[in-house]
Formats: structure tokens, C-alpha cells, sequence
């Protein structure tokens, strides 16, 4: 699996251009700069899937990749900080919003949360969100290879309270040295 990934995503800037696909989708979605678009790379083993950038705020549309004809990963605007205008921003929630509850399709919510930094308040707004909205959802701690392992099980344990969930249901990984690259591919499988 993860052998044949398409290379020119489905671009989506209004929710009516949603493809009309039935294979399963997963969605990588949080903090602008958080590391979705490498997290993307590192889990297709393609180095320039999904732009990256070091500027937060690039990624300015809905971005459904195929892989092996069989599923979607779906990489999304950040939420929080973006360097665009808040009818920009506004615009990118709604229609990431309504990706998260029209998509019969979707199977799983990957919400990333850099690891380095306590629960911030958009965070635990959108882990409340999924709650509510009952998604399928992992939180997935991206930059691991900042923290030392002391380093990242007191971040665990911080996030776990201040999202009030238990600290094995974070997924630590690195796209850097692709700690649980592995494991999360695994995970995406298993729910085909």
C-alpha cells in the first residue's frame, strides 16, 4: 500500500467541487504550521506531495490525494494563525466545516497538535468539536523529535488534561526521523 500516490491532487475551493467519490477519506487537519503538509509527505513517502512551507498559512484549499485508487488523504487549511484576511479565514472554516460533516465518506479525522507546546485554545475547541459532532477521530503529536523522551511524556500527560483524554490516545511521530510513520500508515489501513 501507499505505492501508487497521486502526484496532482483534487484541488477543492468551494465545497460544491467535493469530488463525488465513494472510496474512504482521511483527513489531516490542524493548526496552521502545525506540519500537515509534511506529516502528508513523510506518510506517502514523497518528499513534495503537499507543499511546505515555513511560513504558516500556505495551505489555501482542500487537497484530496489519491492513493493506490483505493482511498483519499485530504489535507486542509490550518485554523488559527494564516496570513490572510479574516474573510479568508471565515471562508476556509466554513468550508472546512462543512467537509467535516456533509463527507459520508470520511472514515477518520487526524488532528495534529504540535507536541511542543501545551493545549492551545483552538485546539481543544476542535478536539470539543469532534467530540460533539461524534467523528472518528486520533490525535496525532507531530514535531516528537523536538522533545526528549522525559520531554514528551510530560507533554503527553499535559495534553491529556487539558483535553481531557488518556495519554495513550496521542500518536507522537517526527516527519523528521518518521518516528510512527509506520504505525500511523498501519492505522489508516486498518480502517479500509
Amino acid at each position: 500500500m501507499f505505492e501508487h500516490v497521486e502526484t496532482r491532487p483534487i484541488t477543492v475551493v468551494k465545497s460544491a467541487d467535493f469530488p463525488q467519490t465513494d472510496l474512504p477519506e482521511f483527513v489531516f487537519i490542524g493548526r496552521s504550521n502545525v506540519g500537515k503538509s509534511s506529516l502528508l509527505n513523510a506518510v506517502t513517502n514523497r518528499k513534495k506531495l503537499a507543499y511546505t512551507s515555513g511560513a504558516p498559512g500556505k495551505t489555501q484549499t482542500i487537497n484530496f490525494y489519491l492513493i493506490d485508487e483505493k482511498f483519499y488523504l485530504v489535507d486542509v487549511p490550518g485554523y488559527g494563525y494564516a496570513r490572510v484576511s479574516k474573510k479568508a479565514r471565515e471562508a476556509f472554516g466554513e468550508m472546512i466545516e462543512r467537509y467535516l460533516t456533509t463527507r459520508e465518506t470520511l472514515r477518520c479525522v487526524y488532528l495534529l497538535i504540535d507536541m511542543r507546546h501545551d493545549p492551545l485554545e483552538d485546539d481543544v475547541i476542535m478536539v470539543d468539536y469532534l467530540k460533539q459532532m461524534d467523528l472518528n477521530f486520533k490525535i496525532v503529536l507531530t514535531k516528537a523529535d523536538k522533545l526528549s523522551n522525559n520531554q514528551q511524556a510530560s507533554q503527553r500527560a499535559k495534553l491529556a488534561k487539558g483535553f481531557v483524554l488518556a495519554s495513550d490516545d496521542f500518536i507522537p511521530t517526527s516527519a523528521t526521523t518518521k518516528l510512527n510513520i509506520d504505525f500511523l500508515r498501519a492505522d489508516i489501513l486498518s480502517q479500509l
